[in-house]
């Protein structure tokens, strides 16, 4: 399938678009092995790190890279559209119909347009974004009380250690009674990531930081991974719980690994176990990765779901088909069996397609409200 994908792109791209151009040879030549090689930014990446989900080049040529996939991926749709509509044209008209140089010009730039600024709405520090819950059950003790959601980090060398210092200062500075992270912290060894995930161990909160393993700490070491994160002072919840007093009221905060730990030969979700021994009046806010099983989570009584994985979906469009991949569930709040769910858009976001168009990435700050 990946390579069916890329010899449509190679072919509608190169022999459609470029080639029509009345560019000279010397021109084209060029043009063409650089579509090719920006078409294959993930071989690249593999070869610089051994993992095509950790491209370790410099900063600038990460982001040059996927400007360029995007430019690609963009311009081959658009110039699909130039086609399709120029064939519907010339069997109306019964006649050919010939796409000049200023259309295939006119969407090459706006392809690369759309692609610059994808880009630069994904590698920004996003601002706080504030969304009200009522809980049922929830002691007045709790209403009004701060949770910060983050996820999604990917820290890499397209997200380093001067973005994740952003983040923390924002975080810090939202004035959150807890602060969660729900996954997908990093891309890479803990020897590749050490300096950039360092900022982290700065977050803080009056009732502390939680937060649960994403899929892509499979990928690497994960145990040392979850030491690691410990070390920083991060509380990683594994099938297990937290109770949050206020007076004689109880909130409980719970947390699952990742369904991609049964690929690897660690403990699998565990729902039950993470509930087990908690008070039985207290409502649960559950901490899951992927939101794919909010539906189980409501059967065991469990009143917020907050997940990530999605980011969103990335692109208006493109998030159709990832909900399709998770259960539905792509972006923003769900109501689920009686229980509220909600998927981050994340906070980061893979470095082997950082683009955003339509879905802006956030850190969610939600105020808990008794009903």
């Amino acid at each position: 399938m990946r390579f069916l994908v890329f010899v449509l792109l190679l072919a509608v791209v190169i022999l459609n678009w470029l080639w029509p151009l009345p560019w000279p040879l010397a021109v084209k030549l060029p043009v063409a092995v650089g579509i090719v090689v920006a078409s294959q930014y993930q071989f690249w990446s593999k070869l610089s790190s051994g993992s095509v989900f950790a491209p370790e080049f410099p900063r600038p040529v990460i982001l040059l890279f996927n400007w360029a996939v995007g430019t690609l991926l963009f311009l081959m749709l658009a110039q699909l559209g130039l086609d399709l509509g120029a064939l519907v044209i010339a069997v109306v008209r019964w006649q050919p119909v010939h796409i000049g140089t200023d259309a295939r010009l006119a969407v090459g730039g706006t392809a690369a347009l759309l692609s610059a600024v994808g880009v630069a709405n994904a590698v920004r520090v996003p601002p706080i974004r504030d969304v009200r819950v009522v809980i049922r059950g929830l002691s007045p003790e709790f209403d009004g009380y701060r949770l910060l959601q983050l996820s999604d980090l990917h820290l890499t060398r397209l997200f380093p250690a001067r973005w994740a210092s952003g983040v923390v200062d924002r975080a810090n500075a939202a004035d959150a009674d807890l602060i969660v992270v729900t996954g997908d912290f990093i891309d890479g060894s803990v020897a590749m990531r050490r300096t950039d995930i360092a900022p982290l161990a700065r977050l803080h909160a009056h009732d502390g930081v939680l937060a649960v393993p994403g899929n892509h700490e499979y990928f690497f070491d994960y145990a040392e991974w979850m030491r690691h994160l410990s070390a920083l002072g991060l509380t990683m919840l594994e099938n297990r719980h937290t109770v949050i007093t206020r007076g004689a009221a109880h909130l409980v905060i719970a947390g699952v690994t990742d369904r991609s730990a049964r690929h690897h030969g660690v403990p699998e979700p565990d729902l039950t176990a993470a509930l087990a021994g908690r008070p039985v009046d207290a409502p649960v806010v559950l901490l899951d990765h992927q939101p794919g099983d909010a539906r189980a989570a409501a059967a065991q009584g469990v009143a917020l779901q907050l997940s990530g994985h999605t980011h969103g979906g990335m692109i208006l469009g493109l998030d159709r088909l990832v909900a399709r991949g998770n259960k539905g569930f792509v972006s923003g709040r769900y109501d689920v069996g009686g229980i509220v769910l909600y998927v981050s858009n994340g906070t980061g976001l893979w470095p082997g397609f950082a683009l955003r168009l339509g879905v802006p990435s956030e850190m969610t700050r939600f105020h808990l409200r008794a009903g």
